[in-house]
């Protein structure tokens, strides 16, 4: 009976999982849609879209921490080297809509997979299954998918200079990946109310100061119409639910599985496009969604499969501790 329930609440982890996987998914396809939009616009200030975002948490969370009044568990400097490297990431691939198409931006995020995949085995020591292996490569096949259906449909096409654009992206994600796995240490190591006030409160200090260097004279000159303030605005808003939801999948299902996720964005992107804007959509997209869903589920299964096993372990060795003194104490 034990392990039944066991079971049961490992299924409805991996669940609630891919679900807040997808959510978040839909809140990156949303930002990625928004900062086109401003930069359609003529707005080239990318810092300037984080600012209320971070700030947001800021005063969320770093509420939260006054009213708690806990021990800081970390010290302050690590989360200004997180704060720092993930505003400069958001900066770089925020920048790089400048030069490139929305398309080329969601799909060369891609890259982050492989990062999030290597740097937990250097430094976290995380070991993968060929399983858990086997779902990562099924997702990457579906985006493949995805990328063909957009080369069909033309979509790539556009952008001032697209080389320097896909550089900045591939060096936004590369920082990006490196936060996320520095995030999931944090939030694992300490707490997640803890990492979300400290990221809120560094992350507005490092974008105010870059928007002061960078970015004062577009922002005096850009003109405020209602539509630019309300995509601001949800802006700020996306940013804090992706920032709260991320920590909270990190947590629970780890780096991987919420940059796996991502993934699926490209696919959210078709819809909305097709939905939106009634685009047509190449026939590859209803091969490409579920492939990538599929390979999203089985390394969800994987995932709760090894955590089973370790419990399974765990449970072993306290068994064998409890003989070890009953045998003492006779």
């Amino acid at each position: 009976m034990v392990c039944f329930s066991l079971n049961e609440m490992k299924t409805k982890k991996t669940l609630i999982g891919l679900g807040l996987g997808q959510i978040i998914s839909l809140l990156s396809t949303f930002l990625s849609f928004a900062a086109s939009e401003i930069t359609r616009k003529g707005i080239n200030a990318p810092t300037s879209q984080s600012f209320m975002g971070y700030l947001s948490l800021a005063i969320v969370y770093g509420g939260i921490m006054l009213y708690r009044r806990p021990a800081i568990k970390a010290k302050w400097y690590n989360y200004l080297l997180l704060a720092f490297v993930d505003v400069e990431a958001n900066f770089l691939v925020v920048k790089a809509y400048q030069y490139t198409s929305m398309t080329s931006v969601m799909l060369l995020d891609c890259w982050a997979i492989p990062c999030v995949l290597v740097l937990p085995w250097v430094f976290l020591k995380t070991k993968y299954r060929l399983m858990k292996i086997s779902g990562v490569v099924i997702c990457i096949v579906g985006v493949v998918m995805a990328v063909f259906s957009d080369v069909h449909a033309g979509d790539r096409a556009g952008g001032s200079n697209p080389v320097k654009g896909d550089l900045l992206v591939l060096a936004g994600t590369t920082l990006s990946a490196a936060c996320n796995v520095s995030e999931e240490f944090l939030v694992n190591n300490t707490d997640m109310i803890e990492v979300l006030a400290f990221l809120g409160i560094f992350g507005t200090i490092v974008t105010a100061v870059q928007i002061s260097i960078l970015e004062r004279g577009v922002l005096k000159a850009t003109h405020w119409s209602t539509e630019t303030i309300l995509l601001y605005l949800g802006v700020a808003l996306a940013l804090f639910l992706l920032y709260s939801l991320v920590a909270v999948l990190i947590q629970t299902n780890g780096a991987t599985m919420f940059n796996l996720s991502l993934l699926t964005s490209d696919m959210w992107a078709v819809l909305i496009r097709t939905f939106g804007y009634r685009e047509k959509v190449d026939w590859l997209y209803f091969l490409a969604f579920p492939t990538t869903a599929i390979g999203l589920i089985i390394y969800s299964m994987k995932e709760k499969d090894e955590e089973e096993q370790r419990m399974f372990l765990d449970e072993e060795d306290g068994e064998s501790l409890r003989s070890s003194l009953i045998v003492a104490s006779t």
